[in-house]
């Protein structure tokens, strides 16, 4: 019955009643009338129909609804992810019960600003991940304040699975039982150390996203299997390129090296060599090391600290591209003209040595400055030759509608004991620009061979963005005032390059260029190509990075059995068929986690730094209004709330429709992208917060934070 109903309503192009659904599949007496209701009932708790306010039936995907998950914010309101699609602003008073982490169904019902606005209907599932707190005792009762604000919970501890922590130790639980509605029971099931010890702060926030710190005793059994050099064995077979002239270009404390660079010139074009470490050689199926690789998804990058995808004997030993040793790789070796065109192309399996050991800094005063530093000599003129060709190669992207939304980064610097005691802006120079020109590139040649193989394979893809959220953003820039020309009946990269471009030289780009980008979807791994929007290429992978993601090592896997191994048997590709749709699921959604992470740590670190800053003025940027204040942004990047209720000029409300805050005098208010100077009025490294408090009428110079 479950597939009549379906398959009609299918057919139908408007909801049905039970009655219309009864009559129209012929149902004749009370025992199929009361088995259609049960049937209907399964169907709508699988998400597979959809009941309305009138009660009629019309099929889920052919709903408003969405299913995603929830993202909470600690103010109240929130936003459901769903993959592969905008984020819906959901109100405080439209959660419905729903916590933090809950798998939802939401109802779109309008738009909000440039965001989807809706109210959640359904709480699909309840997955409690680990759970992280601070214990505390009343009455020599245990319990557990959660790290998380957003997890509207009690949480009540069994005082005899404390493993002994004790007041102020910050702990890792796993729920029990539930006892009432917002109540549950839990163990303790790890002490992290106490709220004050150095590190335990970041510890905390992995172990609450369930990201592990440590490797299995399987993993480490593994590792003694692994070598430390490169043996004469795994040499045979392999191009042997140690007497070419390779080097790697990373940041000054990069450990994991995974892709160097090579470059000649060959009439008027140019010969570029991407050599990527040949991870999935070490890393081998069905193991400890692949498994535990493949459930962390990706490398963490913290403030002080980097999580491994892979034990540091690999990532920093035997797999890393360090100077100066044999290494084993898979280079991609493209012969390129001067218009940025691959005009022919390899696939080797390789044997490097990297000459040096280069980092962006010293690159970039070269290229930038003509400034050499001492063991760059012999190089200098392979860098240039390899900057004239990331012109050309930058050209040509832009030429078919690359979209480069020019964001900046902050970076945190901490001290030894993890306390951060600087927030910077990361630098993007030359260097930077042009190793991502380059891995581009060959991520690019990597997916296409493959396709045209007609064989399974990990793509990198990105969806065009909705009509309706372009939209939104054209009629936002409208409401301040700037009159941006395209046409939004074919949305294509270049419509998005030709809006930035019109957008340069507004004071608020950067945060514009923001809100466009959030306006797009998210760019996710799967196993069907349909092109990479932002960087307008028709067919796209991550090959380059395959120390740190799990994607680039199953690419790796793939090229190996394809190319090097010729195993396209019927088995085989079966067999890929069958596996990467879990896989590439799967991978996005601990890329997702990790850059949640890697967010939640740097607000922690930020609020940290500014706890030493209380009382101080500077200038900053409004970055967004809220019915409820103003975030400010200072030029470092941190973020700041003032509190509505803490502007003192003027009483102020919130004008959705010039999402602005507008006082009964001051009648232009703040709006996007005002100046203003701000003192840091409080800090709060827990909930990891920080609140400004505007200062009127007072001109200083400004300071930088």
């Amino acid at each position: 019955m479950e597939q009549d109903i379906i398959d009609l309503l299918k057919s139908n192009d408007k909801a049905l009643s039970v009655e219309e659904i009864n009559d129209q599949l012929g149902l004749k007496n009370v025992e199929e009338f009361k088995q259609l209701l049960k049937t209907l009932n399964n169907l709508e708790d699988n998400l597979e129909i959809y009941r309305t306010k009138k009660n009629n039936y019309l099929l889920f995907t052919n709903s408003h609804l969405k299913i995603g998950d929830l993202i909470a914010n600690k103010k109240g309101f929130g936003f459901v992810d769903i993959e592969g699609d905008a984020d819906v602003f959901i109100a405080p008073s439209n959660l419905n019960g729903a916590i933090h982490g809950d798998k939802v169904v939401v109802e779109i019902t309008s738009p909000k600003g440039i965001d989807l606005e809706g109210r959640i209907v359904k709480i699909v599932d309840r997955k409690f991940k680990q759970m992280v707190g601070e214990i505390y005792y009343v009455k020599n009762m245990p319990y557990l304040k959660l790290d998380d604000e957003r997890v509207k919970l009690n949480i009540e501890i069994d005082r005899n699975k404390t493993m002994n922590a004790m007041e102020g130790h910050k702990v890792l639980v796993k729920i029990t039982n539930k006892v009432n509605k917002d109540t549950y029971r839990a163990e303790v099931t790890k002490v992290l150390g106490h709220k004050n010890d150095p590190g335990v702060d970041i510890l905390s926030i992995t172990n609450e996203m369930g990201i592990p710190d440590t490797f299995s005793e399987k993993v480490e059994k593994e590792l003694d299997n692994i070598p430390f050099e490169v043996s004469e064995e795994e040499k045979i077979g392999r191009l042997d390129l140690t007497n070419e002239i390779i080097f790697t270009i990373d940041g000054d404390d990069t450990k994991d090296i995974d892709d160097a660079i090579s470059i000649e010139k060959i009439g008027d074009n140019y010969k570029l060599g991407v050599h990527i470490a040949d991870v999935s050689y070490y890393v081998r199926p069905n193991t400890a090391l692949d498994n535990e690789a493949y459930e962390r998804g990706t490398s963490v990058y913290l403030a002080d600290r980097v999580i491994p995808m892979l034990p540091h004997k690999l990532s920093n030993g035997i797999c890393s591209l360090n100077p100066n040793v044999e290494r084993l790789a898979i280079s991609c070796i493209m012969e390129i003209d001067n218009k940025g065109n691959v005009v022919d192309y390899d696939i080797k399996q390789t044997l490097i040595k990297s000459k040096i050991q280069m980092t962006y800094k010293k690159v970039n005063k070269i290229l930038e400055e003509n400034i050499v530093a001492e063991g760059y000599e012999p190089y200098v003129e392979k860098l240039h030759l390899m900057s004239e060709l990331a012109d050309i190669l930058r050209s040509h992207k832009e030429r078919r509608g690359y979209i480069d939304f020019d964001l900046s980064e902050s970076k945190i610097i901490v001290d030894d004991n993890g306390k951060a005691i600087d927030v910077t802006l990361r630098e993007r120079g030359t260097g930077e620009k042009l190793i991502e020109d380059f891995m581009i590139v060959a991520n690019e040649t990597v997916a296409t061979h493959i396709y045209f193989m007609d064989l399974p394979f990990v793509y990198r893809v990105h969806g065009e963005p909705s009509e309706e959220k372009i939209t939104n953003f054209m009629r936002f820039l409208n409401i301040l005032g700037y009159k941006v020309k395209g046409n939004l009946d074919k949305l294509t990269p270049t419509l998005m390059q030709n809006i930035l471009a019109q957008l340069k030289e507004k004071k608020e780009f950067h945060l514009l260029s923001a809100l466009l980008l959030r306006s797009m979807q998210k760019a996710i791994y799967d196993n069907v190509n349909i092109g990479h929007f932002g960087i307008a290429s028709k067919c796209y992978t991550h090959f380059t990075s395959p120390i740190r993601r799990y994607p680039d090592t199953t690419v790796h896997r793939l090229l190996r059995t394809y190319l090097f191994e010729n195993k396209m048997d019927n088995e085989t590709i079966s067999y890929y068929e069958n596996t990467l749709k879990d896989l590439t699921k799967h991978t996005s959604t601990t890329e997702r986690r990790a850059v949640e992470c890697e967010r939640a740590v740097d607000d922690m670190k930020k609020a940290e730094y500014m706890l030493d800053h209380i009382g101080e003025e500077f200038e900053g940027v409004v970055s967004s209004v809220m019915n409820f204040g103003m975030f400010i942004e200072l030029p470092n990047l941190i973020e700041g709330l003032v509190r509505i209720d803490t502007i003192g000029d003027d009483y102020y409300t919130y004008d959705e429709t010039t999402f602005s805050l507008v006082g009964r005098k001051n009648k232009r208010g703040y709006r996007l992208g005002d100046n203003v100077r701000v003192k840091v009025v409080a800090a709060d490294k827990e909930k990891r917060t920080i609140d400004f408090e505007i200062l009127n009428n007072r001109k200083k110079e400004s300071e930088v934070c």
